[in-house]
């Protein structure tokens, strides 16, 4: 008798196969202001099960204030979605291994066009796996 896969299996799944798909995912933050809920588009590195996120404007950008004042984040990616916890990342070597991570998916010229700052990065912890 085979084991039916759980639903969060299933999910986790289809999560990890769109990640590995997309270029881009939608992200939902709470205003630090308002409290309510901002959708935004950003790019994305899905590397070993974790995924990570470069704030275009670095540190000035406000998806990011929001995050440093409420880290939770709700992913969506294409349908597929998940609760992430995020992470700050503003150790100099790790940001500049995201960053890396980034130019080797965008390329570094689109990197270099459309990021201007580079102080740092959110680590998207999904809830339950790390």
């Amino acid at each position: 008798m085979r084991n039916k896969p759980k639903r969060s299996d299933t999910l986790n799944d289809t999560l990890n196969d769109r990640l590995s798909r997309s270029r881009e995912i939608k992200i939902n933050v709470t205003g630090r202001k308002s409290g309510r809920t901002i959708s935004i588009p950003v790019w994305f590195v899905w590397d070993n099960d974790k995924l990570y996120l470069l704030p275009v404007q670095g540190s000035d950008t406000q998806w990011y204030k929001n995050v440093l004042k409420n880290p939770l984040i709700r992913i969506d990616a294409r349908g597929a979605e998940a609760q992430a916890k995020g992470v700050l990342v503003a150790d100099p070597i790790q940001v500049s291994s995201v960053v890396e991570k980034f130019r080797a998916k965008y390329g570094a010229n689109d990197v270099k066009k459309y990021y201007s700052k580079f102080d740092v990065a959110v680590l998207a912890q999904m809830q339950g796996t790390q």
